[in-house]
């Protein structure tokens, strides 16, 4: 299950809200956390949502990384690693198995624990610091506490110095005294539930998140690319195999390639001879008429030959053509 992380993290603040509006939503929290003269419940809610966010994105990241693991595995159990390759930079997925493939490639011998641990990290920091927002909100609400009674007996003492003499004074100071005694009970319980309960849950669960990342990589590394570990038959297989692979797919780009071009120069030749064609029959009607032209052309000037040639004859031959039987 790819996104088993956030599912649990979105459980478990389910329970959280239902315990809430089953046990505290009658007893007036909210309109003690508006007027907490302390602040200290402020705060405690302020470091509480920080821890809640900060959570949610972690374990929304853990179950992106698993769900790209998915992925990888798929094409690591087909191809080998070699066959990888890599489409994410932003995820420690991509980044682990493509570090990976280049110590292997440079014929280095790959640390896949420190790798893991490497790419990783930033995971177990974001889960530790998680943990010690909680432990700093249980630590705020013993600090509460402190206070809580500190102004408890600086109100019992205001109400012992005014016992018997101002009624008034003797209220106000009791007043502040159960002040005092709620801002230690409440910071108490806030920094206890948020810090103690909530937030170290979901510190385990995104821990398990990466601890489950941890072992799922180990996994796919010792069953699918040991084989590309050492300098083995089998190792050169799979690398050869990968290589050629990634010819055949840059082949089946090219033929496609070629034949969209063979059909582009089919029409082109289709075109070109349509036109050949049609220039051809204008080209031959346009030699026949200037034929024709030729033609009546040197019939009129033989005609005018002829005429110059008889008008340039003697006048003698000329009356010899004129009598009987002449020429």
């Amino acid at each position: 299950m790819a996104n088993r992380t956030i599912i649990f993290w979105l459980l478990w603040a389910l329970v959280a809200l239902g315990v809430y509006f089953t046990l505290y939503s009658d007893t007036g929290i909210w309109d003690y956390i508006e007027n907490d003269v302390s602040r200290m419940t402020w705060l405690i809610l302020g470091m509480f949502l920080l821890g809640v966010g900060g959570s949610l994105w972690l374990a929304t990241k853990i179950s992106l990384e698993a769900r790209r693991l998915r992925q990888v595995e798929a094409v690591v159990r087909e191809r080998g690693l070699q066959g990888f390759e890599s489409g994410y930079q932003a995820r420690a997925v991509d980044r682990f198995f493509e570090s990976l493939k280049t110590t292997l490639d440079t014929k280095g011998r790959p640390e896949v624990e420190n790798l893991m641990r490497a790419e990783l990290a930033v995971f177990e920091r974001g889960s530790r610091s998680v943990e010690v927002a909680g432990n700093l909100l249980v630590t705020m609400g013993l600090i509460g506490t402190v206070m809580g009674l500190t102004l408890t007996l600086a109100g019992l003492t205001g109400s012992l110095d005014a016992l018997g003499q101002d009624r008034n004074q003797l209220i106000d100071g009791l007043r502040r005294a159960m002040g005092g005694m709620s801002t230690a009970f409440y910071t108490t319980l806030l920094g206890a539930v948020f810090g103690g309960v909530l937030l170290r849950v979901f510190a385990q669960i995104t821990q398990h998140g990466v601890e489950a990342l941890y072992d799922n990589l180990g996994r796919i590394c010792l069953v699918y690319c040991s084989a590309d570990y050492k300098d083995t038959l089998e190792r050169d297989v799979r690398a050869l195999k990968a290589e050629l692979q990634g010819l055949d797919d840059q082949l089946q780009a090219l033929r496609g390639s070629f034949g969209g071009t063979t059909l582009a120069f089919s029409g082109f030749r289709d075109e070109v001879r349509s036109f050949v064609k049609g220039e051809a029959g204008r080209e031959g009607e346009s030699l026949q008429a200037m034929l024709e032209q030729h033609r009546a052309y040197c019939d009129m000037l033989r005609q005018e030959m002829r005429l110059v040639y008889a008008l340039n004859r003697p006048w003698w031959v000329r009356f010899m053509s004129l009598l009987p039987g002449g020429r």
